[in-house]
């Protein structure tokens, strides 16, 4: 059987400081602001915005974004996603495209409360080479020419490119220049609020009034290593219980299946806005689960990009930024350049549309701690396959599997009474058939998401970005 890439590929080693995004324009602009006399943060925001030019299928300003952030004595949780208006019906139909489709985009009241909290240089400095990148163009890599052409609104911000075509967002460059002189109101108010009301069912008083929160991230200990995830609305509770599951069972690849459609289930019955999920992970309720059967999963999949910084001071952030969909909603707010996300479609988890909330969230950045200290910053984009596959990379990473190793390694992906295996892993299909679960021999990589990674080593660091997507990890 073809292999979709070498078996082995090393990880990155750097002493100092190190970026892992998936497009080399970001890893680039990130490593470029840490030479500038910037911290993880800054570097963080950096290839955040330039991923919103190089990958706008995945990711933009008009998307949402999720944060940990650690400071060397603790992790700080960032959300940054934005509800539906307060006008909706709850009584309408969940819709998966156009307007009403779309929450109020939160990325750059996200990329604000970093920088003012945590940042050095301003948003001024940190969004130059997005600006550069959208205005001068840029070289469209492989894995991003083959998702751009795939997606439901390929069309969305011109001709679809072919691989190695340059590219210009004139537009785009126009709202980041906006962003970097004006801070978030150039987004929330003014003609870029009325250009994105104006297309949507949001109105300019769902946009003046968002904030983004800081919240404690949940915790559980794998294998002597603390895993930190975001609480409700994200997903973080399924990755972490999960491995509350995995603890308790035998630990085989099988066992890893089993304990994932559990953990996605009560996800999707008890993940809400604002929810208590605690309970998920008390002993007594995973023991008693683990007994437990699953049910049918149904798992679209999703836009996003992930990436992670560690500076010399040893400050981590884990990011993750996403339009959900491919150029989410299909829509463009007219003279802005912002393709706008489908997050709303999201509240197809619990049926119905919440005014004023915000629907479940796949997105989550994941932050690793032993004995108090920063092992490091992870993370897979690709939908609901992020906790899954959560659960698989902390997995080989608890085990002494080194970053670039624990990404490359074969993933399945939970979909419905279906299991896909990639590569190596099909072997194992007998033994999953065994449970009553079809499973599916998928050849295309894209399904299993895309990750990045950095974990501390004595006094160095080690980093992997995913084969799957475009990018690298790069450091001095």
């Amino acid at each position: 059987m073809v292999q979709p890439f070498p078996a082995y590929r090393p990880s990155t080693v750097a002493a100092e400081a190190m970026v892992a995004t998936s497009q080399p324009l970001a890893t680039r602009a990130g490593l470029r602001i840490l030479e500038q006399g910037g911290n993880a943060v800054d570097a963080a925001l950096a290839a955040a915005a330039v991923l919103c030019v190089t990958e706008p299928m995945s990711t933009g300003v008009g998307g949402d974004l999720f944060a940990q952030v650690w400071d060397g004595a603790q992790v700080h949780g960032l959300d940054a996603a934005g509800p539906a208006p307060l006008s909706a019906d709850p009584d309408s139909p969940v819709e998966k495209y156009g307007p009403r489709s779309v929450t109020v985009p939160g990325a750059v009241g996200g990329w604000a409360a970093l920088a003012e909290r945590f940042g050095r240089l301003g948003l001024d400095a940190v969004l130059a080479d997005a600006i550069s990148a959208a205005e001068d163009g840029f070289a469209v890599a492989e894995h991003t020419a083959t998702a751009w052409g795939r997606s439901h609104a390929a069309l969305a911000l011109g001709p679809v490119p072919e691989l190695g075509q340059r590219v210009r967002l004139p537009e785009l460059g126009a709202t980041l220049r906006r962003i970097a002189h004006d801070g978030p109101d150039a987004i929330y108010r003014g003609r870029i609020a009325e250009s994105i009301a104006a297309c949507t069912w949001l109105d300019t008083e769902d946009l003046a009034a968002y904030r983004p929160r800081w919240v404690e991230p949940l915790t559980i200990d794998y294998r002597g290593t603390t895993v930190c995830e975001l609480p409700p609305p994200t997903q973080g509770v399924a990755a972490l219980e999960g491995l509350g599951l995995l603890e308790l069972s035998g630990g085989s690849p099988v066992d890893v299946v089993q304990c994932v459609r559990l953990a996605l289930e009560d996800a999707f019955a008890h993940v809400r806005d604002g929810a208590d999920v605690t309970g998920l992970l008390e002993p007594a309720f995973l023991e008693r689960r683990a007994r437990e059967g699953s049910v049918d999963l149904v798992e679209p999949l999703g836009g996003t990009v992930y990436l992670c910084a560690v500076d010399g001071d040893r400050m981590a952030v884990s990011l993750i930024q996403s339009l959900y969909d491919s150029f989410g909603s299909g829509i463009v707010a007219p003279g802005t350049g912002i393709a706008l996300q489908n997050r709303g479609a999201c509240f197809s988890v619990s049926g119905h549309v919440e005014p004023g909330r915000r629907p479940y969230h796949t997105i989550i950045p994941g932050m690793l701690l032993r004995d108090g200290n920063l092992v490091g910053p992870f993370g897979v984009m690709g939908g609901f396959i992020q906790a899954q596959a959560h659960v698989q990379l902390v997995r080989s990473l608890a085990g002494g599997v080194g970053p670039q190793a624990a990404l490359d390694q074969p993933r399945f992906r939970v979909d419905g009474d279906t299991v896909l295996l990639e590569g190596e892993l099909w072997d194992l299909a007998p033994h999953i058939e065994a449970l009553g679960l079809r499973v599916a021999a998928e050849r295309d990589s894209t399904v299993f998401g895309g990750g990045q990674a950095i974990v501390v080593r004595d006094d160095v660091l080690l980093g992997g970005s995913d084969r799957r997507k475009d990018g690298y990890a790069a450091g001095f």
